[in-house]
């Protein structure tokens, strides 16, 4: 423990030297991005951060570690101690850092809320060198509510300390088909109140058939199923009442298969399962170098072109209170239409991260990934933009990672423009950070 406390000052150290060598504006050079949205390259810095990538301590019910470590690292070294970060975002790729700079969300959210609202310490490297310790109670409290959904824009993580909460040994799902959304949501906010699982997520195959699936921490199980190479996790729900998971496979049930994205690459195909991929090649790590080397080649766009197609991607993650999620999947239903759909419940007890607002209470988190082919010619963004006015319209937030259409002022109004001002000016004056609307919308 001491050691890694040192090596750490030792890397932050030479990394504020680097960082004050050198002028101009700042980005991060590492191995790995979650975010869906093309960027410009830009003339940036490059501040080689992939060391930071260690485990710092363990002990009395949280977790220290740097900011560039992925979450299959974090987990695993917290599962060795019997325990896992209170929400553990979806694919094994994400980083603890980016989960905070950005959203994460699990099925553990219903109780622990999103990963920034597990966070308790906060170190972060500022544009001129300086490196600021935050938590909710000292002089940066201001910077550690305002750090959330800032996308790397005031800021970067080297270290975080965050909540975790102890496991068992496996994980009893249990699998409840719906055939109506009124009856659906209904019954999701009644398990909500009661609190008696220890997950809970859901998935719609479509508007009548949705499965709502919980979890339970068990130390024992008649069996384990496996969904790291044969078998594909998301079908199971459909063919299953009950399911038994260990906990490490149950934490990254929806890797393997990128939830069910990877058909978009032919991994679901057995032959291409078996002899192209191979069971090491499944995951999230193999299908984002995928997705970046098509984006930068642009195959799916050749091949549409070829076809006298029309795309869209809509990859968004939408958070819209339970009380109006039934008319957000009916919205859905009539006017996107890309199934499945992942589902997710929040459960917000304060509203303090001026960056991503929201009210206390219950949410439902709506997960999307797909593109929209059509014969018919729409202007750019049309399905993303008509989301994101449905999403306002029933009082609900809109994650930033992928693409974004609001004008400016839209924006601002929607994501604490006015407290991301104040930020910025106290804490990157020089600008060696985009602004969140230029990285996040203009994609600067």
């Amino acid at each position: 423990m001491a050691d890694a406390l040192a090596a750490h000052a030792a890397k932050r150290d030479s990394l504020v030297q680097s960082l004050k060598a050198g002028a101009g504006p700042v980005a991060l050079a590492k191995e790995t991005s979650n975010l869906f949205r093309d960027r410009e390259a830009g003339a940036r810095r490059r501040l080689d951060v992939r060391g930071f990538n260690q485990v710092l301590r363990i002990s009395d019910g949280a977790v220290e570690a740097e900011g560039m470590i992925p979450y299959e690292d974090l987990t695993a070294a917290c599962l060795q101690h019997g325990v896992m970060p209170a929400v553990v975002p979806q694919l094994k790729t994400i980083t603890l850092g980016g989960a905070v700079a950005g959203v994460g969300i699990e099925s553990s959210s219903h109780r622990h809320g999103l990963v920034h609202d597990t966070m308790l310490e906060l170190d972060v490297l500022l544009g001129d060198g300086r490196v600021v310790s935050c938590s909710a109670h000292n002089a940066h409290a201001d910077l550690f509510f305002g750090f959330p959904n800032s996308y790397g824009t005031l800021g970067y993580a080297l270290r975080v300390k965050a909540k975790t909460i102890p496991v068992k040994k496996y994980v009893r799902l249990e699998h409840l088909a719906f055939s109506s959304g009124e009856r659906y949501f209904a019954e999701l906010a009644r398990i909500l109140e009661t609190g008696s699982a220890d997950f809970v997520d859901g998935t719609v195959f479509s508007p009548q058939q949705m499965y709502i699936t919980l979890g339970r921490f068990t130390d024992s199980a008649p069996y384990t199923s496996d969904y790291t190479y044969h078998n594909i996790y998301y079908r199971s729900i459909a063919e299953k009442r009950e399911d038994y998971l260990t906990v490490g496979d149950y934490l990254w049930r929806w890797d393997t298969d990128w939830f069910w994205c990877s058909k978009n690459v032919m991994a679901q195909n057995s032959f291409f399962r078996k002899f192209v991929f191979g069971k090491q090649r499944l995951g999230s790590k193999t299908y984002t170098k995928i997705m970046r080397w098509n984006s930068r080649v642009g195959a799916t766009r050749k091949l549409e072109r070829l076809l006298r197609l029309h795309s869209e991607s809509v990859i968004q993650d939408v958070d819209i209170p339970i009380a109006r999620a039934a008319e957000f999947l009916d919205f859905y239903a009539k006017q996107i239409q890309l199934w499945p759909q992942w589902v997710c419940p929040i459960g917000v007890k304060e509203s303090r991260f001026v960056l991503y607002p929201v009210k206390p209470g219950w949410y439902v988190n709506f997960g999307f990934w797909d593109v929209k082919r059509t014969r018919e010619a729409y202007p750019p963004g049309y399905f993303n933009r008509l989301i994101e006015e449905k999403v306002h319209e029933l009082g609900g937030i809109k994650s930033l990672y992928s693409d974004s259409y609001f004008p400016e002022r839209q924006f601002n109004q929607r994501y604490g423009g006015a407290a991301y001002d104040a930020l910025k000016k106290k804490y990157d004056p020089g600008g060696a950070f985009p602004r969140l609307y230029d990285k996040c919308v203009l994609k600067a």
